[in-house]
């Protein structure tokens, strides 16, 4: 025990057991419901960009996030033991682990690639595309208020499926939880939609339902 705490708290695995540590706590708020997939880890923002452009697209920013930390943990860590098995000297131990910290990462970086191509399939098509046909649509704000930097709607697809999305007002106007705004743009670089108070009556698909129209 005292040689695998004495692994996890030396470098490099230390930082990435840092990471590993915030990667389970955001899972455990998902499972509770505190949080809904892609909370407060930018998924749709600078985070969710940059693992795209190491070719880490096509799955949620966040299972990719954890798969990296995982992979790089896991291998610092065995590869940690290793070194103190070697028993090097100061320098060769500094120099050792400065090398395990990238050949974690690019384990990591591969492992992740390999395992989010067949895992793609696994989740909706996300294009900007597809989320344009939302443009239009009445939505249902779940979070407590909707401002121009945090907001969540549920909206509703013409198949009856639902989904929820990051929506942004300009001005100040109150909108609380449970609440029906009308998605008017899309903002493709912020990844979010741009809402206004709406009348639920205005909904298309609550007048092709309502069979006294």
């Amino acid at each position: 025990m005292s040689g695998f705490v004495g692994a996890a708290l030396s470098f490099p695995t230390v930082l990435f057991g840092f990471l590993l540590v915030v990667v389970v706590g955001y899972w455990l708020f998902v499972l509770t419901g505190v949080l809904d997939l892609g909370d407060d880890l930018d998924v749709d923002g600078v985070s969710g960009n940059l693992l795209a452009g190491l070719g880490l697209g096509g799955v949620p920013a966040a299972v990719a996030f954890s798969l990296l930390v995982a992979v790089a943990w896991f291998v610092s860590l065995a590869g940690g033991a290793l070194l103190d098995e070697l028993g090097l000297g100061p320098a060769a131990r500094i120099v050792g682990s400065v090398g395990l910290l990238v050949a974690a990462a690019l384990a990591a970086w591969v492992v992740t690639r390999l395992v989010a191509i067949p895992l793609g399939r696994l989740f909706p098509d996300g294009s900007e595309a597809s989320r344009h046909g939302f443009v239009g649509r009445l939505c249902v704000v779940r979070t407590g208020t909707v401002t121009a930097d945090f907001g969540q709607a549920e909206v509703t697809a013409d198949d009856g499926s639902s989904a929820v999305v990051q929506v942004r007002q300009p001005g100040d106007e109150r909108m609380p939880a449970g609440s029906s705004a009308l998605i008017y743009d899309y903002d493709a670089q912020g990844e979010f939609f741009w809402v206004m108070p709406a009348d639920p009556a205005l909904d298309p698909l609550r007048k092709r339902s309502d069979p006294g129209r």
